[in-house]
């Protein structure tokens, strides 16, 4: 008959321990992740039931259910993955600082240098953008290494990008 040992019970109670804090953290994150996809689809139902309240939507609308859209993919990828793409927040701030331009555009009809900070804004992020897609494909932080070049139109999402 073989012999058992047995472990401490500090080491068993820390497991437990450990056990229990898992789930509690993995329970909150999905708890978490179904209000804030809730609150997304609720935010973009009554945006889009106001435009079509109003009978018209503006290019300004447009944009916000874009954006709305982007944070719906956000929530939805980090449930699958466990990831958040950073390059899905740059999106967003790209979405809102254009929705801000054409907003001021159409409502002031007059150009000013407000337009060249926010243009120049964008042009950044988009170089942000450049900067996080080739640092991941070229030095990937996850345990799967992605060595083949990325073709035009092809996710490269299979590393961490925090």
């Amino acid at each position: 008959m073989p012999t058992r040992t047995k472990e401490p019970l500090g080491s068993r109670l820390h497991q437990q321990a450990d056990r229990l804090g898992n789930l509690l953290v993995s329970t909150f994150h999905f708890v978490a992740l179904f209000a804030i996809g809730g609150v997304i689809a609720w935010a973009a139902l009554a945006a889009f039931l106001e435009m079509i309240a109003d009978g018209q939507a503006d290019i300004d609308d447009v944009l916000l259910l874009f954006i709305y859209l982007e944070l719906g993919a956000m929530v939805g990828i980090y449930f699958r993955t466990n990831h958040m793409p950073v390059r899905f927040l740059i999106y967003v701030a790209i979405t809102a600082l254009t929705r801000m331009m054409i907003g001021d555009i159409q409502h002031h009809h007059r150009p000013d240098m407000g337009i060249i900070y926010v243009a120049g804004s964008i042009l950044l992020l988009a170089l942000s953008i450049l900067v996080v897609r080739y640092g991941s494909h070229r030095f990937p932080s996850g345990p799967h290494r992605n060595v083949a070049p990325a073709r035009a139109g092809e996710q490269d999402d299979t590393t961490d990008e925090h």
